[in-house]
C-alpha cells in the first residue's frame, strides 16, 4: 500500500471549513482508491500571542481521521503581514519532528505539496530528511504571487530543483512556472476534478424561486441573473462586474465570497445606484452553490491571475456559461462558443460578453457537456498514476 504525506497550508479547518475544500477533495478521492494511505500535515499559522481571528484559527488545530485522510495540524509561530520570507523554515521547525515520528512508526514512500510556496521548500526539506521522493503542485496564486517575490522565488527555484516530479492545474500554469525559472521539462498537467453528484444541470426557473425563498432575491420573468464566485480581492475584479452592470438595466448578480474588499464593493454599488441589482451573499455552504450557479445564466469573473478556476468547472457543470479574462487555463475549458467567452478586463468588454452570452441562451446541457471530462475520480486516478512513477523511479 503506498503512503503519501503531503504537506497542504490550503485545507479546510473546523474555523475556515471552506479554506482549500479542492485540495481535501483531492486527497480524500485519492484515499478512496484501493491501496492508498494518505496523510496530512495541514500547519495552522497562529501569532506567540493568538487574539481575534487567529485565537480561532489556534482552537481549530485539531488533529483526525477526515473522510479517510489522517490530518495532523500543527501549530507554527506565523508573523502577521511581515511573515513570508520565515514561514517554510517556521513550518519546518513544526512539522519536521511529526514527520519523523510517524515516517518512524510507518514509513511513508512520498513526500508531496499542494502549494508551491511555503508549501514546496517545506516538503523539500521534509522529503530530504526521511530519505523520500517529493513533488509539489502548483494551483495559480502561488506563481503568480509568490513566485515573483524574490526571497519566495529562490526558494521555490530551489526546491523545483530537487523534486523528482512537479503538477500544474493547466498548461497556461505551466508555461507561468518556467517563466519564474522552474523547470518544464519536470511538470505533469493535473486538472482539478469535479464533485458530479452536486455540480449538475438542474431547473433553472425552480432554482430561481429557491434563490427568492432562501436570500430574498425576486427576479421578473424579464430580468437576467449573473453569478460572480470568488473571494472578494482585486485579483478577482468584481469592481469590474459591478461596472460593467451600469450598462445592463435588466441584469442581476450574486457575488458569492468573502475577503477585505467587501465593503468597498457594496459602497461602490452604492454608488452605482446598483444595491437592489448586486446582491453580496458572503460566503456559501458548498451545498448551495451548484443551487445558485444552476439559477444563473452566467458565471462572471474577470480574474486577473488564475491556475484553473474550480468556479469555472462547477459552474460549466451546472450548465451556465462563463464570461471571463484570459487568465490561466481559461482556454483550455472555452473552447466553443457554448462554454462561454473570454473578454478584455474592462467594463465596456465584460458588459458586450455578457449581452453576447445571454442573448445566445445556450441550452444547459450543453453548456455542461464542455467539462464532461472533469470528475474527482478522474483525478485522483491521474495523480495515482503520478505518484506511482515517482515511486518506481
Amino acid at each position: 500500500m503506498p503512503r503519501l504525506l503531503s504537506i497542504a497550508t490550503l485545507y479546510p479547518n473546523r474555523h475556515v471549513p471552506r479554506f482549500g475544500t479542492f485540495v481535501a477533495r483531492q486527497l480524500e478521492a485519492l484515499a478512496a482508491m484501493d491501496g492508498w494511505d494518505v496523510t496530512v500535515i495541514n500547519p495552522i499559522g497562529v501569532p506567540p500571542v493568538p487574539m481575534g481571528r487567529y485565537k480561532a484559527l489556534a482552537d481549530a488545530a485539531v488533529s483526525g481521521e477526515e473522510a479517510g485522510v489522517h490530518v495532523h495540524r500543527p501549530r507554527f509561530t506565523l508573523i502577521p503581514a511581515v511573515g513570508g520570507p520565515f514561514n517554510p523554515a517556521m513550518i519546518v521547525r513544526a512539522a519536521l519532528p511529526l514527520a519523523h515520528r510517524l515516517h518512524a512508526e510507518e514509513p511513508f514512500d512520498l513526500v508531496d505539496a499542494q502549494f508551491f510556496y511555503p508549501d514546496g521548500p517545506v516538503a523539500a526539506r521534509i522529503g530530504a530528511e526521511l530519505g523520500l521522493p517529493f513533488s509539489i503542485k502548483a494551483r495559480g496564486a502561488d506563481i503568480s504571487h509568490w513566485g515573483h517575490k524574490r526571497y519566495a522565488q529562490r526558494k521555490m527555484a530551489a526546491a523545483a530543483r530537487q523534486a523528482a516530479g512537479l503538477l500544474s492545474v493547466s498548461q497556461a500554469l505551466a508555461e507561468d512556472m518556467a517563466a519564474i525559472g522552474l523547470p518544464r521539462d519536470k511538470i505533469t498537467i493535473h486538472y482539478t476534478g469535479l464533485d458530479r453528484e452536486l455540480f449538475r444541470v438542474r431547473n433553472r426557473a425552480k432554482q430561481r424561486r429557491k434563490l427568492a425563498e432562501h436570500h430574498g432575491i425576486t427576479l421578473r420573468e424579464d430580468e437576467r441573473l449573473l453569478a460572480c464566485v470568488g473571494a472578494l480581492i482585486p485579483r478577482k475584479g468584481q469592481e469590474y462586474v459591478l461596472r460593467a452592470m451600469t450598462g445592463l438595466p435588466e441584469v442581476h448578480c450574486v457575488f458569492v465570497g468573502t475577503g477585505p474588499d467587501s465593503a468597498a464593493l457594496k459602497q461602490l454599488a452604492y454608488e452605482l445606484d446598483l444595491p437592489h441589482r448586486a446582491h453580496f451573499l458572503g460566503s456559501l455552504d458548498h451545498g448551495a452553490l451548484p443551487k445558485l450557479l444552476c439559477a444563473a445564466e452566467a458565471m462572471v469573473l474577470p480574474s486577473e491571475s488564475e491556475g484553473l478556476a474550480n468556479a469555472w468547472v462547477e459552474a460549466l457543470a451546472c450548465g451556465t456559461p462563463l464570461v471571463i479574462t484570459n487568465a490561466g487555463g481559461a482556454r483550455e475549458l472555452v473552447k466553443q462558443p457554448s462554454a462561454g467567452r473570454i473578454v478584455e478586463r474592462s467594463a465596456e468588454a465584460i458588459a458586450l460578453g455578457i449581452h453576447d452570452v445571454l442573448e445566445a441562451r445556450y441550452a444547459p446541457d450543453d453548456v455542461a457537456t464542455n467539462v464532461a471530462q472533469f470528475s474527482w475520480e478522474a483525478n485522483a486516478a491521474n495523480l495515482a498514476a503520478f505518484y506511482e512513477g515517482l515511486i518506481a523511479k
